[in-house]
């Protein structure tokens, strides 16, 4: 008989564990006996693997540890977006989806088994500093990304604000990897930005949240009242959100009863949403901008919208990120973010993998290297009047950085930053935005055809 009641407790846990969970299996419909006995008997290899862990591993371990790293293990082998989250994370995550959130400001997702940059969040220190969607991270903090899960990378890129973050990009063009230290920050988004452009309405959503769908109602409510004949809804560089955002978003241009998306999960079991017929905008004309980082939420939007007819899509093929994620909460406050389901167009095509594909492709011009007052080249000194002095082009996209640490705002090897989007706040610049530039053209010669005299 064992006499050390503290070794027998450790012995005795595990199968308590694996008791307790093929009982909820049994509980949820697992009948047949094949199924559970299957279940049991891994799981019993499971508890072995344990106690030998606790019994023989040179250093002292924690049962919750072991557990926890078995759980992020078993979810790692299904798919990328499939994540334990630590009660502190599933807090962190909830806090997420109203719109403020502490970290440098990137939406992350894997491509190619690598983990990418869906989109910086606009006016974040990532953006400011010019990484763009479709980077690959590969290193945070000289730590390399490889097998680093979504969640795990998520967590090392939270920090409090005013604490430092290097990041390594790798970036399609560029031989060498690209360094970026970044200062993080308290992120604040703000969902629904919007502006009048030339008497069309412009609006653009940077993400889904929980009431992105209401304060695009109030702006599309002034454009009506303001008698605007046509919309422009950019989606470029928004990585999604809410699916049920998507949907609330997607009716304010939709008669009621019209299906927005549906998905399809476990045996082919269908769900959809259709839209309750707030249609705001009526038949008027309407330009979607979308590109490789609209994703997940967006490609919802567009997808739908395309499939009607109801709008001409614009830009470039979106990211491809097809699947939800539903949020589990468990009983000790933490959380399952598991993969249930895939979503489709209403016309049933699946975006996984392929994205959208515009009506019209146009692609974003390549930014202009654009030096703000008091910046200089490497090399250069200030005020040195041997130097040539550096163009300067205010009110565009990069906000004044008054009170930066020297080293945040750019890469070490002076890449200059992503294409930008027009600063709806101010008076936007049409003049290196081609795809909204194509927009408001397209619009404009939309309105010149429909005033055409028709034949008698």
């Amino acid at each position: 008989m064992d006499q050390n009641p503290q070794r027998r407790f450790w012995m005795l846990g595990p199968m308590v564990v694996v008791a307790l969970v093929v009982g909820v299996l049994l509980g949820k419909g697992w009948e047949r006996t094949g199924h559970a006995t299957e279940t049991y008997e891994e799981l019993k290899t499971f508890s072995e693997v344990l106690t030998q862990v606790q019994k023989s591993y040179v250093d002292e371990t924690k049962v919750k540890d072991l557990v926890q790293g078995a759980i992020r293990g078993m979810l790692s082998t299904l798919d990328p977006h499939s994540a334990y989250m630590t009660p502190e994370m599933f807090k962190e995550m909830q806090v997420e989806t109203k719109g403020e959130f502490g970290g440098v400001g990137i939406q992350i997702g894997v491509k190619e088994n690598r983990l990418a940059v869906i989109a910086p969040i606009e006016g974040t220190p990532a953006y400011r500093a010019g990484i763009k969607p479709g980077d690959f991270i590969i290193k945070v903090n000289d730590e390399p990304t490889k097998d680093l899960t979504l969640m795990d990378a998520v967590q090392k890129m939270r920090g409090p604000k005013g604490s430092k973050i290097n990041l390594t990009i790798q970036r399609e063009g560029t031989p060498d990897p690209l360094q970026f230290t970044l200062i993080r920050d308290t992120i604040k988004i703000e969902s629904v930005k919007s502006k009048v452009l030339d008497n069309i309405g412009y609006v653009r959503l940077t993400q889904f949240q929980e009431s992105t769908g209401r304060d695009l109602g109030k702006v599309l409510k002034q454009f009506k009242d303001q008698k605007l004949q046509s919309t422009i809804l950019d989606l470029r560089n928004n990585p999604g959100g809410l699916l049920t955002a998507s949907v609330e978003v997607s009716e304010q241009f939709l008669p009621g009863g019209k299906l927005v998306v549906y998905t399809k999960g476990r045996e082919s079991k269908k769900d959809e949403w259709i839209a309750k017929g707030k249609d705001q905008m009526d038949d008027s004309p309407m330009i979607i901008l979308i590109n490789e980082g609209s994703a997940s939420a967006s490609e919802i939007v567009a997808g739908a919208l395309q499939d009607y007819g109801r709008a001409v899509i614009v830009g470039t093929t979106s990211f491809g990120k097809g699947s939800v994620q539903t949020i589990l909460p468990l009983g000790d406050g933490s959380g399952l973010r598991l993969t249930t389901a895939k979503y489709y167009t209403p016309k049933g095509r699946s975006i996984q993998t392929t994205g959208i594909t515009p009506d019209i492709v146009v692609k974003a011009q390549p930014p202009t290297i654009v030096a703000k007052a008091g910046e200089t080249k490497a090399g250069e000194k200030e005020g040195d009047p041997k130097q040539p002095k550096p163009a300067v082009v205010p009110g565009k996209d990069q906000p004044a950085q008054s009170g930066k640490a020297p080293e945040e705002g750019a890469p070490k090897n002076g890449t200059p930053p992503p294409a930008p989007l027009p600063e709806v706040s101010g008076d936007p610049s049409l003049e290196q935005d081609v795809q909204l530039q194509k927009a408001v053209e397209m619009l404009k010669t939309w309105k010149i055809f429909k005033e055409l005299p028709r034949p008698s």
